[in-house]
């Protein structure tokens, strides 16, 4: 997400002299062009372009710390501080909207405003210009999620153009401008896939399915817009256009197959390789990935944002290997750190750290120091593929066929023209890979989850039971891929990020066997002091420190029950409908133009 428009560019940028304006008004990305008489051929276009990799990078930053399915971070970001009372005008991150921000999207007009001497095929201009509508689209996809309204800039402006101090743009004009972007790229961006990292018309088409289901979602459960009339045209383009990528037999859910764990663990190492290579060039279910290796620029990704964290909700979330619930079984709120593990769902071992989970660092298991579970989904799983500061060299998936199939079972579900048949060629072909039970229609629609009912009061109609199981399986398939936030928002389900998370049950203070070997690993204690007569190689957690101190974590029952996080209790913790699912454009930037209005609440 950019700056304000160019119009929100810095008080400094825009009133210090023409000359200190060169480079903004100039700009182009970092290589040697220079110019608009730089576009002579289709290969000076396809230069300019390549370079707007490095500007807008496809793909999903990892949100999931932000969301319910992690207890903690050690690093609040902007969602947890949002929820604590502590984000205002003032203090919201200057980069959400400023000149650097917006330079990416005048970088990506440049190109449009400078076609016109361009000689060359028309088609591989046009795939081209294609890319260039896509990053565009890309980045206004992330300016209304955030904001809402905003305003729309199809031009590369000159610090006197008049629109420099415009107003935001309504969200309708700003949706209908990236839909247009997107289609555009989808019918010229080329079918090429290379090795996966680079913009395909697949790509075009996924990223179409995911924002269509986005905002045909967001207007549906979101009654400040007043927009819920206008929310099939949506869901319906994000069937339709997942459905293309289902029928061109270029994609397929790969590695089908559960291996063993040991005490009743299963795996799914098919599912497992998405998030533990280092190359995905050659899998069929990547549309397109982000190569993270320390041979491309030393660049890494995020994916381990909410390791040590996992929490109890997404733990709950996972079925039995027999496709039961796992809340429908006797005692399942008590059930300990080894029990959960045991019978389930073989996605669960692979992103939950598993006990006994050998890591490159040696054994890895989930102690309660930050009170939720371990995440082995894209844990290292050798040295080569650390970086600095817990992040990860590797690949990093951007799209895949499996939220595609996702993609299509949801928007049919929620237009309420889902059919078995339809659940047989999308949800059916991911837990076929999992070995896990067909989901049924009847079944689902005949006996609604109480559990997921009241985590989304508002989804109601005969279809009910189907789109609250599509939406747990959505959560289970992508967990820790980053999605989770914005499903919360689109679902108008952010209340579910504002209760106190919970983490692993502990049935008393004591210590406890994490490894599934029968050996105590860790002791939990009340203070230091207690330790004294457990062995020396323990490790141990306090809920208080050597000055009777309350630690980062407490249990909610004093000396047993779940693990919650001080923090929630010392802070608070609220998300207020519906100001919370849009964030304040910082002060600074309506000062410097009046023009623009604060998005609801704020």
């Amino acid at each position: 997400m950019k700056h304000i428009i160019f119009s929100l560019i810095t008080v400094a940028a825009l009133l210090t002299a023409a000359a200190c304006n060169d480079d903004f008004l100039d700009l182009a990305p970092k290589t040697a062009i220079t110019g608009g008489g730089f576009f002579k051929s289709v290969s000076d276009v396809e230069t300019y372009v390549n370079k707007l990799y490095d500007l807008v990078k496809p793909g999903f930053a990892n949100h999931d710390w932000e969301s319910d399915n992690a207890t903690y971070y050690t690093n609040p970001g902007e969602t947890s501080n949002m929820t604590r009372g502590f984000l205002n005008r003032e203090n919201v991150a200057g980069d959400t909207w400023n000149t650097d921000k917006w330079k990416n999207l005048r970088a990506i007009n440049y190109l449009m405003d400078n076609l016109g001497s361009v000689e060359g095929v028309d088609a591989d201009l046009m795939h081209f210009v294609g890319i260039a509508r896509f990053f565009r689209a890309h980045f206004y996809i992330g300016m209304v999620n955030r904001y809402s309204d905003v305003p729309w800039i199809n031009t590369a402006l000159a610090s006197n153009d008049d629109d420099v101090y415009r107003g935001c743009d309504p969200r309708t004009l700003v949706v209908d401008s990236i839909m247009a972007d997107l289609e555009f790229a989808v019918a010229h961006i080329k079918t090429t896939l290379g090795n996966r990292t680079r913009i395909s018309k697949y790509t075009a088409l996924a990223y179409l399915s995911h924002f269509s289901l986005y905002e045909g979602t967001f207007r549906r459960y979101h009654p400040e817009l007043n927009l819920a009339s206008t929310a099939e045209p949506f869901l319906q383009r994000a069937a339709t256009s997942a459905e293309e990528i289902m029928n061109s037999g270029v994609f397929e859910i790969t590695g089908a197959g559960v291996s063993s764990l040991g005490d009743g663990i299963n795996g799914a190492p098919g599912y497992q390789t998405l998030f533990h290579s280092m190359d995905l060039s050659s899998n069929r279910e990547v549309i397109m990935w982000n190569d993270n290796t320390r041979n491309a620029v030393g660049v890494t990704n995020h994916v381990l944002q909410t390791s040590g964290s996992l929490s109890r909700s997404l733990m709950e979330s996972f079925l039995m290997k027999d496709g039961t619930r796992f809340t429908a079984q006797a005692g399942y709120a008590t059930k300990t750190f080894l029990e959960v593990f045991r019978d389930r769902d073989p996605r669960f071992a692979q992103v939950f750290a598993y006990p006994g989970f050998e890591g490159y660092e040696g054994v890895y298991y989930a102690p309660p120091r930050m009170g939720g579970y371990g995440q082995f989904k894209s844990y290292p799983l050798f040295s080569e593929q650390i970086g600095g500061g817990g992040l990860f060299y590797g690949a990093f998936v951007a799209f895949r066929y499996g939220e595609i199939l996702l993609n299509y079972a949801e928007a049919k579900a929620e237009l309420g023209t889902i059919t078995q048949n339809d659940l047989d060629r999308s949800i059916k072909l991911l837990r076929d890979r999992v070995e896990m039970p067909d989901l049924s229609l009847a079944t689902a629609n005949a006996s609604v989850d109480p559990i997921l009912e009241a985590q989304y009061p508002n989804v109601s109609g005969a279809s009910k039971g189907i789109v609250l199981e599509i939406r747990r399986e959505r959560r289970v398939e992508l967990a820790c891929e980053g999605r989770r936030l914005w499903d919360l928002h689109r679902w108008y389900a952010g209340s579910l990020y504002g209760q106190h998370q919970q983490g692993i049950y502990i049935p008393a203070l004591g210590a406890y066997d994490v490894t599934g070997d029968g050996i105590d690993d860790v002791a939990l204690l009340e203070r230091v002091g207690d330790e004294v007569s457990y062995p020396e190689d323990l490790q141990f957690y306090y809920l208080y420190d050597e000055n009777g101190a309350q630690n980062l974590i407490y249990l909610e029952n004093g000396t047993s029950g779940h693990i919650m996080m001080t923090q929630d209790v010392t802070w608070g913790k609220e998300f207020k409908e519906p100001q919370y699912y849009y964030r304040p454009i910082p002060i600074g930037e309506t000062v410097l133009n009046p023009n623009l209005t604060q998005p609801f609440g704020w």
